[in-house]
């Protein structure tokens, strides 16, 4: 009897299988996704241009840029360069992004002063709390997950990509952003990928946390948040900052 229930069971699972397999679709419709269609996107033609579904930032013309209080920033602008005004306070995106690409040219000051983390030192935060270090790095040595291009204090750059003191580094970021359920427990971590100079330095990394200069990451409830430049007291310049919502 006992074996008699085996082999039915056995012959059941084998009539499931088969009856899946049978199941495969023959016709090569079945498998097309006709459900949401591309936008479409003017693609880019040299550095100088920005997607057309792109939002501007910084150009020529524009400053979206306030201070945190929402008073107009009072960094220098001249000629679509947009530059720290040491002391002045961080600045914040008019508007709140999630997942996200965002563009951005830096450059560090010509004259080179102090080494390590007071050379050339800002930063790009973004919704606020997770830092994509930006630091003259170019011949000057510091801790590794502070260098340029580091998700700051939790992952060091793959490569440094730097350009000489005082030349245009661009960033391409793509970001997914973390996210959180009803009682602030965090679902899905954030991930970000960063291509600078045409090098990818880091490949879809998890953000841990909030990027902290003492202490450890911290998990925090959020949603959409500005991006933040950072005044860490050095005259960083900052040009064609565009972002496209992903």
């Amino acid at each position: 009897m006992h074996k008699c229930l085996i082999f039915l069971l056995f012959m059941m699972i084998f009539c499931g299988v088969s009856k899946a397999q049978s199941a495969e679709p023959t016709d090569p419709k079945a498998t097309e996704d006709w459900s949401r269609r591309p936008t479409i996107v003017q693609s880019l033609k040299s550095s100088s241009d920005i997607p057309s579904d792109a939002i501007i930032l910084l150009n020529q013309d524009q400053v979206n840029w306030i201070k945190k209080d929402g008073t107009p920033t009072d960094w220098t602008f001249e000629k679509g360069v947009l530059t720290v005004k040491p002391g002045s306070g961080d600045i914040i995106s008019k508007a709140s992004f999630e997942d996200c690409h965002l563009h951005l040219e830096w450059r560090s000051p010509l004259i080179v002063k102090g080494e390590g983390q007071g050379r050339g030192n800002s930063g790009i935060f973004l919704q606020s709390r997770y830092e994509i270090q930006i630091l003259d790095n170019y011949n000057n040595e510091t801790y590794y997950n502070g260098q340029a291009g580091a998700v700051y204090k939790q992952h060091p750059p793959l490569a440094n990509a730097c350009a000489k003191t005082g030349d245009w580094n661009t960033y391409d970021i793509i970001y997914k952003a973390p996210v959180f359920d009803l009682n602030g427990y965090k679902v899905s971590a954030g991930y970000v990928t960063v291509i600078h100079n045409g090098i990818v330095i880091q490949n879809n990394t998890e953000i841990v946390g909030t990027t902290e200069y003492i202490g450890f990451p911290k998990q925090v409830l959020h949603g959409g948040a500005p991006f933040i430049l950072q005044d860490h007291g050095d005259l960083v310049s900052f040009r064609n900052i565009w972002v496209r919502r992903l």
